[in-house]
């Protein structure tokens, strides 16, 4: 057998999120780093990292870096006796930055073992689904869709996920809307960075909180994702005719709502305020929140911007609007 390779990109929220996880829509796109996963014969299952090997004598979960492995197998109805095989995990996002790194990982590792059956998908939506509700209930990890949609097509889109807000639990649920915008940006750069705090947050304990909030009927969380989900649709006219000004008008009002009900944090918010001070049109969060995570910024002044925000942030990032989604080989 040939090693089998796949690989995913990480992503960034532009606008809209998290309204994924209530009915909302959201414009994201990926970013130039990816995960991957090398599948290849082996006289026993083997788990690896760059920094580990090991050989597990059971698929429950451990807390530990390989549970993505664990999921994935056990999700695809695995045992350690089918197994025969080294799955090798990689990846350049940074963990726990806001940039569903886990999502794309475990979405690289579903896509090799479902090769590895010679088991194809019957559309990237349903592949996207089917990742998404291995995290959500075998890692019991409180999350929307957009990561998974954004894994498995890479790219510059439009995700509307109107009709999806009970997260799975409707069985007649719908596939989420998805449209490509890159096409439409042939020539133009976007002017949008990532500025990464260096804090690690689990943006599931962040979500989990809002989820909530939301199902207990808490007014302002209710009609705060109503309205961010809202800002995403209006945003993409501001996108498509280049209208920085007005997208970043938008991005900043998306900002203030999250920072209201609680879902930012101190290092975020201050890698904002040096956006919006040293030449930032707008700036929000792209992901995560709370004590770590990565802010988005948009500035028609890099020249400017872009020094300052290296003075606070970990790491700069451009976007990647041309980044393929889930890759094979």
């Amino acid at each position: 057998m040939h090693p089998i390779r796949c690989s995913a990109p990480g992503r960034a929220g532009i606008i809209g999120n998290p309204s994924d996880m209530y009915g909302g829509t959201v414009i994201a796109c990926a970013v130039p780093l990816r995960a991957r996963c090398t599948l290849e014969p082996s006289a026993r299952l083997t788990f690896q990292s760059r920094e580990r090997l090991v050989s597990p004598d059971t698929l429950e979960l451990q807390s530990d870096e390989f549970d993505v492995c664990r999921v994935a197998l056990q999700g695809l109805g695995f045992t350690i006796e089918s197994a025969p095989f080294s799955l090798r995990i990689e990846t350049d996002i940074p963990a726990q930055s806001g940039l569903a790194g886990s999502s794309a990982v475990l979405t690289a590792i579903v896509a090799c073992l479902l090769r590895y059956r010679r088991e194809t998908w019957a559309t990237p939506h349903q592949l996207a689904e089917r990742v998404r509700r291995m995290e959500a209930q075998e890692l019991q990890v409180a999350c929307g869709y957009q990561d998974f949609y954004m894994a498995v097509f890479g790219g510059l889109n439009l995700m509307d996920f109107r009709d999806k807000e009970l997260l799975g639990a409707d069985p007649t649920e719908p596939l989420a809307s998805v449209e490509a915008l890159q096409g439409y940006l042939q020539g133009i750069s976007l002017p949008l960075w990532l500025a990464t705090t260096g804090g690690k947050r689990f943006s599931g304990a962040v979500h989990a909180n809002l989820r909530a909030r939301w199902e207990s009927g808490e007014a302002a969380v209710v009609e705060g994702m109503r309205r961010i989900g809202r800002l995403a649709r209006e945003a993409k006219t501001a996108l498509l005719t280049h209208d920085w000004k007005q997208l970043a008008y938008l991005m900043n009002e998306n900002y203030a709502i999250i920072r209201e009900l609680g879902g930012s944090g101190e290092s975020l918010d201050q890698l904002v305020q040096v956006a919006l001070e040293s030449g930032a049109l707008g700036a929000k969060l792209a992901g995560a929140g709370g004590a770590g995570g990565t802010v988005i910024f948009l500035t028609l002044h890099p020249e400017r911007t872009l020094p300052a925000m290296r003075e606070v942030a970990e790491k700069l990032i451009p976007l990647a609007p041309n980044a393929p989604g889930l890759k094979l080989g």
